[in-house]
C-alpha cells in the first residue's frame, strides 16, 4: 500500500510503498476512504517545535479520516467488515481519573492518531489499523467527504455547545474550516443572528454561506469593538467563539462582550495574552470562559451527523481541494499559501 511517513526530522514527508498491516486484538483494518489536512499539519510537516510537543516519529500523518472496515482483530467485537468509520483521534487511556469520568477527549494519558503517539498509523495512507474503540460507526449513508470532516465538525460543534447560543447573538472570529463550522453549528442550534469576522474575503464569502447573517473585514473597520457595539445596539455581543487563534483578537474580545455573557476559546493561541481591564471586563461582567479540545466522545460525533442529514449543516462549502494523495505536495504548498480552506486527500489515488 501506498502511504506518507515521516521518519526523520526533515521537513515534509516521504512517499512509500509498505506492506498492509495486520489487525491484532480489538484493532481493526480500514480502508482509508478520505483523509483531511488543517493548519494543525504545518507544524507537523515542518517539524518545528510544537510538532515536536504533540508528535514523535516515526509517523503517518493524517488525523481526520474516515474508511471502511475490511478485516477485524480476533477480540473486535463492536465492529464488522464493511461498517463505515470515522476516527476519532484522540487515544483515549480509558483507566485515569478522567476516563472514569466519561472525559476520554481529556485523558490524562492522552495519544493521538496520525502523531505518532501511541501508534505509527495515521489516515495519510490506503489502509489503517485502529483500535474498535476509537471508531464512530457512521449511523446514516453521509459521503465520504461528508464523514471525514465530522472530526474539525465537531471541535466546533463542542465548542458552540458549551455556549448554550439558543435564542443568543454569536460573534465567530476566525472563518477557518472550524470557525466556519462554529457559524452553521450556531444557527442550527437556535442562534438568533451569528456575525462572522475575517480578514480574507473568501472565507467571509463562505461564512455567508454557512449562514452568518453579517459579515465584517475586520481590516476594514476603524475600530472592531465600535463596530461590534454598533450592532449590538451598545449592548455588546451575547456569545463569542473565538476560532482565529489571533492573541490579539483574544486580549480585546472581552471588552465588547456583554455583562453575563460566554466566550469559549476554538483557535489555538500561540502567543500570551492579556486583558487591560480585567476587573471592569471580565470579573464585574461575570462571564463564562470556556475551552474546549476536540470532541465529547461519542456525543458529538452523533449529533454532528445528525444535522448533515438533516440539511442543516453543509460541509461541503468549506472544501475548497478534493486531490489525490499521491498529489500531497500540491495540497501542502496550498495550505502553506493561506489560499485554501479545508483540504481533503483520496488515499486510493
Amino acid at each position: 500500500m501506498n502511504c506518507l511517513l515521516k521518519r526523520t526530522e526533515a521537513e515534509g514527508y516521504e512517499w512509500v510503498t509498505t506492506p498492509i498491516p495486520e489487525a491484532c486484538n480489538d484493532e481493526v483494518l480500514i480502508k482509508v476512504d478520505k483523509v483531511a489536512i488543517c493548519g494543525s499539519d504545518i507544524s507537523l510537516w515542518k517539524w518545528n517545535e510544537t510538532a515536536k510537543l504533540i508528535a514523535s516519529l516515526p509517523f503517518t500523518p493524517g488525523h481526520e479520516a474516515t474508511g471502511t472496515v475490511v478485516k477485524v482483530g480476533p477480540n473486535a467485537a463492536r465492529l464488522t467488515v464493511g461498517d463505515r468509520i470515522a476516527v476519532e483521534n484522540h487515544f483515549f487511556c480509558g483507566k485515569c481519573l478522567l476516563c472514569s469520568k466519561n472525559r476520554g477527549d481529556i485523558c490524562q494519558n492522552l495519544s493521538q492518531y496520525g502523531h505518532g503517539r501511541g501508534t505509527i498509523h495515521g489516515g495519510c495512507s490506503q489502509y489503517s489499523i485502529v483500535n474498535e474503540k476509537y471508531c464512530y460507526k457512521l449511523q446514516h449513508n453521509i459521503t465520504d467527504n461528508e464523514a471525514v470532516l465530522l472530526e474539525p465538525m465537531g471541535v466546533a460543534h463542542n465548542g458552540i455547545e458549551r455556549l448554550d447560543v439558543s435564542g443568543e447573538e454569536v460573534l465567530v472570529i476566525g472563518c477557518g474550516a472550524v470557525g466556519l463550522f462554529a457559524i452553521a453549528c450556531a444557527k442550527a442550534l437556535g442562534a438568533t443572528r451569528v456575525i462572522a469576522a475575517d480578514i480574507v474575503p473568501d472565507r467571509l464569502i463562505r461564512a455567508s454561506k454557512m449562514g452568518a447573517d453579517v459579515v465584517i473585514n475586520s481590516k476594514d473597520v476603524k475600530d472592531f469593538k465600535d463596530k461590534i457595539m454598533e450592532l449590538t445596539d451598545g449592548n455588546g455581543i451575547d456569545r463569542i467563539c473565538e476560532a482565529s487563534g489571533s492573541a490579539f483578537m483574544l486580549n480585546r474580545c472581552f471588552s465588547y462582550l456583554r455583562k453575563g455573557g460566554k466566550v469559549v476559546l476554538i483557535g489555538l493561541v500561540k502567543e500570551p495574552f492579556h486583558v487591560e481591564n480585567p476587573i471592569q471586563d471580565i470579573v464585574f461582567k461575570s462571564l463564562t470562559i470556556n475551552t474546549v479540545h476536540g470532541r465529547r466522545i461519542f456525543h458529538t460525533w452523533e449529533e454532528c451527523e445528525k444535522l448533515i442529514v438533516e440539511k442543516k449543516v453543509d460541509p461541503s462549502i468549506v472544501i475548497s481541494h478534493d486531490i489525490p494523495m499521491s498529489k500531497f505536495r500540491d495540497a501542502f504548498n496550498a495550505l502553506f499559501s493561506q489560499d485554501a480552506c479545508k483540504i481533503v486527500l483520496d488515499p486510493q489515488n
